[in-house]
């Protein structure tokens, strides 16, 4: 499906539709019966239409007017991925209230907060679990006046004055149509470009979270310029499994479906993500690093497994498409002796690695929210997946910059979206301007202040470079720059990366501000050490036990060893310590999207730090 797409001037648009429910509607009313949603329900995938889509929000919409929401009023959703996230979400944004998702990792503490500072009257939340944390802290929201459970399992004998289920929510708003014709599309039609489209509260880091103002002219100028970058066609197949309240995954499987009209499939769980990338095989795919780490961990356990024969196939196959690779990243045209070989190597290997990982039909893929290796890049593009780093942040609406499939810079995240302004600081600190820059956050307008400049202008907390292409490296954020003793300023997200590029290496972290020296701390991947431990019959009984064994120690060792051939001496690594607690979400040392919390990890383990010096 074409898209008219309008990024100049003031009024941005997509087929003539300057809001995001305006053009949800369009679609909605356009594609009618056609499949928009899939989900598994007991193992078998079920198929749910557009008219579905629009039918069920238009229901919850009118009966949160009912419940007396009105626009401009926060909304929030929580719960895994799932369509009746998206209906809620529709439902909200269509009646000018505003949504905001919160993990399910998060506390009853943290709702509390989230709820708080938002002023929601409104909950949706999952199930029993969820619902928990809402008795277990409501007498510190009493702004909540209305909490509504997707799910009845756990709950038959369940009553509360406060609860409703979303069934009963369903024939509500059924009623409210009834009684009340039009009453959602006039609502619908009210929105207004400069309207929230949704309210972020980004990791909360660095203090209390702070709800980022997405606007729907912010969504619109996205849902605009992609399609300069990136290649969607209607008949794609979508996999979503990242957190709905992560902007990324936000723009992937709501914002850019509705606009390019693909289907969208829910993973069942964030265990379950990767059988489901093989049942679906999608046709793009969107992951943070840590994905792209797993498969390529899975990928090395298999080939240590293979026989004699079977892996010398497989690393000749390999070394094949590195080299085909190589020659495209160089903007080249492979000979055609290094062509036939490569037909051949897809057929003995490569063709039934990608079917393998579930990415048979990938078109591209994209990798985001944290720094990733190069080497991973290139690995993933030797066997014939396309995948492309692109850069962005909550307060820019989810992307800046991007690369592209044929036309990418390894190590670059790529050169901004059309319409996306990018500048250095005179300290080096990245700044975006633009359409897409946030509307400030919600309640916060001191907080505002520090991140715009006086002109407008996005402060990202990030610092890097532009090169002649206008593509952007980063080489870290500004807070986490690591000044020793000696006076040397180092960004260690490049070394932190280099090391992740290990199967054995779940994450790291760089210490050494106003030390002497780096050292670092490492997070063991479990799965891929405990098949080592297991391949050499290293004891073990747990993983604590695990990260103590001498030769689990010295195999980090080395690789942190050849990690620092690549840096320059004071770059280098001098001590490690391994974490030997695993980490979850919930944990505060981990974000949902599975990224070390640098403060948290200097804090909660600052005894372990201070062995190595």
């Amino acid at each position: 499906m074409e898209m008219n797409a309008a990024l100049s001037g003031d009024r941005i648009t997509v087929d003539s539709h300057a809001t995001v429910v305006s053009l949800w509607k369009d679609r909605c009313d356009r594609f009618g019966d056609r499949v928009c949603h899939r989900e598994k329900k007991l193992g078998i995938w079920q198929a749910y239409s557009w008219r579905d889509y629009y039918e069920n929000a238009r229901k919850i919409g009118l009966a949160l007017m009912a419940l007396g929401v009105r626009p401009g009023e926060p909304v929030l959703i929580l719960s895994e991925d799932r369509r009746e996230w998206l209906y809620c979400d529709l439902g909200a944004a269509s009646i000018g209230a505003i949504p905001s998702g919160v993990y399910t990792t998060d506390s009853a503490s943290q709702l509390a907060y989230l709820a708080q500072d938002s002023g929601a009257s409104v909950l949706f939340v999952e199930n029993d679990e969820q619902l928990d944390k809402w008795l277990d802290a409501r007498d510190r929201m009493p702004e909540i006046r209305y909490v509504v459970v997707f799910d009845r399992d756990g709950l038959a004998e369940f009553s509360d004055p406060q609860v409703t289920f979303l069934d009963a929510l369903l024939l509500q708003g059924a009623r409210e149509a009834e009684a009340h014709p039009g009453r959602f599309e006039t609502a619908l039609a009210a929105v207004r470009p400069e309207d929230p489209r949704m309210l972020i509260y980004t990791s909360g880091t660095t203090g209390p979270s702070k709800g980022a103002i997405i606007t729907h002219r912010n969504v619109m100028f996205q849902l605009a310029a992609w399609p300069h970058v990136y290649d969607f066609d209607a008949a794609d197949e979508l996999l979503c499994f990242l957190p709905l309240c992560h902007a990324l995954e936000r723009l992937v499987s709501v914002e850019n479906p509705i606009a390019a009209g693909c289907t969208v499939n829910f993973a069942e769980s964030p265990e379950t993500v990767f059988d489901n990338l093989r049942e679906v095989s999608p046709h793009s795919f969107a992951g943070v690093p840590r994905i792209w780490e797993k498969l390529y961990s899975g990928v090395t356990i298999m080939r240590s497994e293979a026989g004699g024969f079977a892996g010398r196939v497989f690393d000749w196959a390999l070394r094949v498409g590195a080299a085909r690779a190589a020659v495209l990243e160089q903007g080249g045209r492979p000979g055609i002796g290094l062509r036939l070989k490569h037909a051949l190597a897809e057929i003995l290997v490569l063709a039934n690695l990608r079917r393998m990982l579930g990415l048979g039909r990938a078109r591209r893929c994209t990798t985001g929210a944290a720094p990733i290796s190069p080497d991973l890049i290139r690995w993933f593009n030797a066997i014939g997946v396309p995948l492309i780093e692109g850069w962005g942040l909550t307060e820019c609406s989810g992307v800046g910059t991007s690369n592209k499939v044929g036309d990418s810079r390894i190590g670059t995240v790529g050169p901004a979206l059309p319409g996306v302004g990018l500048r250095l600081s005179d300290e080096g600190e990245i700044q975006i301007g633009g359409p897409t820059v946030f509307a400030g956050y919600w309640n916060k307008p001191d907080k505002t202040a520090e991140t715009l400049t006086a002109d407008g202008w996005l402060r990202t907390g990030d610092v890097g470079r532009i090169d002649d292409h206008g593509c952007l490296t980063i080489t870290g954020r500004i807070k986490d720059i690591i000044i020793t003793a000696g006076g040397k300023n180092i960004t260690p997200a490049e070394i932190e990366s280099r090391l992740k590029f290990s199967p054995y290496v779940s994450d790291a972290v760089v210490i050494g501000d106003k030390r002497k020296f780096l050292t670092c701390l490492v997070m063991i991947d479990q799965e891929n050490v405990e098949k080592f431990a297991r391949d050499r019959q290293v004891p073990f009984s747990d993983y604590a036990s695990l990260t103590r064994a001498d030769e689990v120690r010295q195999l980090i060792g080395s690789i942190v060893a050849d990690t620092n051939k690549e840096f320059a001496q004071v770059e280098q690594i001098k001590d490690f310590r391994l974490i030997d607690i695993l980490l979850t979400p919930e944990d505060d040392e981990l974000t949902p999207t599975m990224k070390l919390k640098r403060s948290f990890v200097s804090e909660r383990h600052s005894e372990l730090i201070d062995t190595m010096y």
